[in-house]
């Protein structure tokens, strides 16, 4: 057995063991404070959530909505992939605040990826199809969003791409945190 492949099983397993035990202790955070409607998980992710605030709410909230994809996940992707630059460009060649590549805008329906409203409804919808598949998994989820789904099903978790793995741990790690990232 390859041992890359159990590292990165085991690295999946610990991650969330850690997920797990976060929530757990939000909960109990949660039910201290008699905070309610709000939904932090890092196996899990669903349309309940606070609303976005900031840069482009509403247009993460309706897409939010739409797809079922809760509005705080949405906000992570977009500060880990552009930090919330609407004319970004990576060096692949990924474009706007959901960095689309040109070829999934295309697939998703995207004629103009740099619009805001474009690129945000084609990269929820996306993310919602991810989660779909992947059983409401979110770290799995982000992980196809950034290696794609062909890698997470390779390795039947994260993949073991150093990127791709920080990436999880970045998107995860807004999503999981207070509101003080978010633009």
């Amino acid at each position: 057995m390859d041992s890359s492949f159990l590292t990165g099983q085991v690295q999946s397993v610990m991650q969330n063991l850690l997920f797990k035990m976060l929530e757990r202790l939000l909960d109990k955070l949660d039910a201290k404070s008699g905070a309610t409607g709000t939904t932090v998980s890092g196996s899990s992710s669903t349309s309940t959530g606070q609303a976005a605030t900031g840069d482009f709410a509403s247009l993460i909230n309706q897409a939010s909505e739409k797809y079922g994809v809760n509005p705080s996940l949405v906000q992570a992707v977009i500060k880990a992939e552009s930090n919330f630059n609407p004319d970004a460009v990576s060096s692949a060649g990924a474009l706007g605040l959901m960095q689309l590549m040109p070829s999934t805008a295309d697939w998703l329906g995207v004629t103009d990826p740099l619009d805001p409203a474009q690129n945000i409804e084609g990269g929820v919808k996306f993310l919602s199809q991810l989660l779909d598949r992947y059983n409401g998994n979110t770290q799995l989820a982000v992980a196809a969003y950034n290696a794609g789904p062909g890698a997470v099903d390779k390795y039947n978790g994260i993949p073991p791409y150093q990127e791709t793995q920080t990436y999880v741990n970045r998107v995860l790690g807004y999503f999981n945190s207070s509101n003080e990232w978010q633009a």
